[in-house]
């Protein structure tokens, strides 16, 4: 039988009497969670949401006598995104950019292959909805899976309504959450349906394929020279280091692999890059972007700057009074506001992140005021408690990143009401923070210290909470970030390095640093054995 239960939604925080306002109830599976609580013993079990770089690298540190460590994310393997666009056009085969959650060297670390769904922090448990066989596994997560479907309902991309995942219950000690952030769009029109994107392996799978595609296509004697031009025109959404790495790798194996293979085709592929800013890679110094400009000009790299783009769409560009063709080779029509109607034959779209629908959606309200593992903190204005507050769990305003302090402890404030256009938001009536729920990577921002969203920043918080855990020394001690500066690839054996002091290299040097970095990185021997043989 289903267990059913249902959630509070706005409690009473304090007293014997407590409010209830009900959200809509949710249908459970009975699970067997007798194996994995056989394991546990004495030890605290600490469930890792998510198995990027920050849920993976901190489930590999986590002493293994002190905690049973579980593993909770869609994919079960860690996918090294700095080689994806390696991987994408076939410099390095796709295993070099893969780590398995489940591994023997780590027996310790217990694996299900779920997506989080909710979380209830008074009673420390964990609602998880299976993820084994979804239609979009393995590639970019690009919008909330579920939009208004009732719970447990699936939708396919046909808009065939599937049978309803099952959702179990998962108890917890500790509580980590580093579930990431999905490709952002902006809601650019037909972007969602028809870019490709750059964030798992089955991403660069589709990428591989599709270049393929769209030269085998262009060298068919039945193919028009018109729509040979629109196959090998590529589109790069995107200024910032992911996508001029994947210009400058595809210029690469356009200009030393295909040019054997497709001689006649080869001086006819065209690779532009569009940016609504007015400079590319603005994280770097002025300078080095300026080489970066020069060094792509002159590979015949196209960039344009300060150039919107408002539809992607499936077919060929139409001339006026044109009537749609049928186009069965899968060119696409770029629209952008200073050129119009551009047909290309792929768009690769690399336009940063957006806050993953869980973070924003699921752990937004607290269900019940987590009394015996949060605590409540004054500050200079703070209005007496009354207990009718509703409790909600802190987020940068802008990004909509779960907020923590420098302990990377998950912070909670009482509701304020949402400000007028232009006005300054109410300060909270009071704060908190849990003491055994933490937030790491792309979906946190720690207070008061700015980070960009990269791998390092992860890893840096995953290795920093591993050793203050086993340690027992979270409150002691402060997080610190290390910058170690920005790299990017810029083809041909060139490439850009901003260390975080300021010191600045360019050119053959940089691109031996970016390589070294990449691979004393990779997380198993095997890979680092691996890479440098491709």
């Amino acid at each position: 039988m289903p267990l059913i239960e249902v959630l509070s939604r706005r409690p009473k925080v304090f007293g014997s009497d407590t409010r209830l306002s009900f959200r809509k109830a949710r249908h459970f599976s009975t699970a067997d969670l007798s194996a994995l609580d056989a394991t546990k013993g004495d030890r605290e079990r600490v469930v890792v949401l998510g198995s990027g770089w920050a849920g993976f690298v901190l489930s590999r540190k986590l002493s293994a006598k002190k905690f049973q460590t579980l593993v909770i994310s869609p994919r079960s393997y860690f996918v090294f995104t700095p080689l994806l666009n390696s991987t994408s056009v076939g410099t390095l085969e796709f295993r070099t950019a893969l780590e398995p959650v489940r591994s023997r060297r780590k027996p310790n670390v217990a694996f299900m292959q779920g997506r989080a769904d909710d979380v209830n922090f008074s009673r420390k448990m964990i609602t998880v909805e299976e993820s084994v066989a979804h239609h979009r596994q393995g590639l970019a997560m690009i919008g909330d899976l579920h939009g208004n479907e009732p719970p447990g309902v699936v939708q396919s991309e046909e808009g065939v309504r599937r049978k309803p995942r099952r959702r179990w219950e998962i108890p917890y000690d500790k509580l980590v959450v580093s579930v990431g952030c999905y490709a952002q769009t902006f809601g650019t029109k037909g972007v969602k349906e028809n870019a490709f994107f750059q964030k798992d392996v089955g991403d660069a799978r589709k990428i591989r394929t599709r270049i393929l595609e769209c030269f085998e296509y262009a060298s068919l004697p039945t193919t028009t020279e018109k729509r040979r031009k629109q196959l090998l025109n590529f589109a790069v959404v995107g200024g910032g280091p992911t996508g001029m790495e994947f210009a400058a790798e595809l210029s690469d194996i356009v200009t030393q692999d295909m040019k054997k293979l497709y001689p006649a085709l080869a001086p006819k592929v065209k690779i532009t890059i569009y940016d609504v800013m007015p400079r590319v890679l603005s994280m770097f110094d002025e300078s080095l972007g300026e080489y970066a400009m020069r060094h792509f000009q002159r590979q015949g790299v196209e960039i344009k700057t300060s150039h919107n783009v408002e539809e992607l769409r499936p077919g060929l560009p139409r001339e006026e009074g044109e009537e749609e063709v049928t186009d069965r080779q899968g060119c696409y029509t770029l629209r952008t506001k200073e050129n119009g109607d551009i047909g290309v034959g792929m768009c690769v779209w690399s336009t940063g992140n957006m806050m993953n629908p869980f973070v924003q959606r699921s752990l937004e309200k607290v269900h019940t005021f987590p009394k015996d593992s949060a605590q409540t903190f004054a500050g200079k204005g703070y209005r007496q408690l009354t207990g009718d507050e509703e409790w909600m769990i802190e987020k940068n305003r802008k990004t909509g990143a779960i907020i923590v302090d420098d302990h990377m402890r998950v912070q909670l404030q009482t509701k304020v009401p949402k400000p007028a256009n232009g006005e300054k938001p109410e300060e909270p009536a009071s704060r908190a923070y849990m003491k055994d729920v933490f937030a790491l990577g792309d979906n946190a921002n720690v207070r008061n210290m700015a980070m960009p969203a990269t791998a390092q920043v992860a890893s840096q918080q995953a290795l920093w909470l591993a050793k203050r855990l086993n340690n027992e020394t979270v409150q002691m001690q402060s997080f610190t970030w290390n910058n170690l500066g920005v790299m990017a690839y810029l083809g041909t054996s060139k490439g850009l390095v901003q260390t975080g002091g300021g010191k600045r290299l360019q050119g053959w040097l940089a691109w031996l640093v970016w390589r070294g970095a990449y691979l004393t990185m990779s997380v198993s021997w095997r890979n680092r054995i691996l890479i440098p043989t491709y």
